[in-house]
């Protein structure tokens, strides 16, 4: 395989699912780069392929645009990443991510429910929060981050 920036940004966008725009977003991020030809077009190694679905991976699952660029600036040479550098990656994401799915199941199981924010405005609310007294403890839905699963 050829390490030369032959793919044209159309070729990368259709391979990899994503529209042109996805692709000149993700380079004026910094998260992916090309080369320019002769013609001032611009082109891809092949490699960006593999960054770009790691990219998407770690988008589908939750994770920001600012972390997963973090997360691949620790790659050396900023290269693109292997099947070990993903291991790596994505244990890095793994607490996140859990924490993330505790706190939505906590929120499902809340539903039906006063979750304290504050509103004042259910009829039927079990923990009625009167005088707004848990206005004290925060903003927002301040007795579901309390919850435990």
């Amino acid at each position: 395989m050829t390490d030369e920036a032959n793919l044209t940004i159309g070729k990368v966008a259709k391979r990899c699912g994503v529209k042109v725009s996805t692709l000149h977003f993700y380079e004026e991020k910094e998260l992916i780069r090309s080369w320019r030809n002769q013609g001032n077009q611009r082109r891809f190694k092949k490699d960006v392929l593999r960054r770009v679905s790691v990219i998407k991976a770690a988008q589908k699952v939750g994770i920001s645009l600012a972390d997963i660029k973090k997360a691949l600036s620790t790659l050396p040479n900023n290269r693109t990443p292997d099947k070990k550098d993903w291991e790596a990656l994505s244990t890095t994401w793994r607490d996140e991510l859990t924490a993330k799915i505790n706190y939505l199941e906590k929120l499902r199981n809340s539903l039906n429910g006063c979750i304290g924010c504050g509103c004042l405005s259910m009829n039927n609310c079990p923990i009625y929060n009167e005088n707004d007294k848990l206005a004290s403890e925060g903003c927002g839905a301040v007795l579901l981050d309390k919850q435990r699963v």
